[in-house]
């Protein structure tokens, strides 16, 4: 059984300006709906997914609205997190509801 390198480069991570609108339009939807804790704990279980790509960055699936490896998605219910995998770095590309269907620009 091999173990992993602890020692192996951690991907970077970086954020879409679509990404980051998405979480403030997020944590603005449950601030209005009087619920800010709950905006506050959502963000933060993404964030923490997020992080783990870091180490992780081909744990996603490919996303099946295109079928291409480099753009995969982690479920972090109610919301999928797309982002775009290339060598060492992750891009989160957008945080939406899971039931929506993804359309890049």
């Amino acid at each position: 059984m091999a173990l992993s390198d602890p020692m192996a480069e951690q991907a970077r991570i970086t954020f879409a300006a679509s990404a980051i609108k998405d979480l403030e339009d997020m944590q603005a939807y449950y601030l209005g709906e009087g619920v800010p804790d709950v905006g506050k704990r959502l963000i933060a279980e993404i964030v923490a997914k997020i992080e783990r790509l870091g180490s992780h960055p081909l744990s996603g699936r490919v996303v099946p609205e295109f079928n291409v490896e480099h753009l995969r998605e982690i479920i972090s219910p109610p919301f999928r997190i797309v982002y775009r995998h290339d060598k060492n770095k992750v891009r989160i590309v957008r945080v939406w509801r899971s039931e929506r269907l993804l359309k890049l620009p």
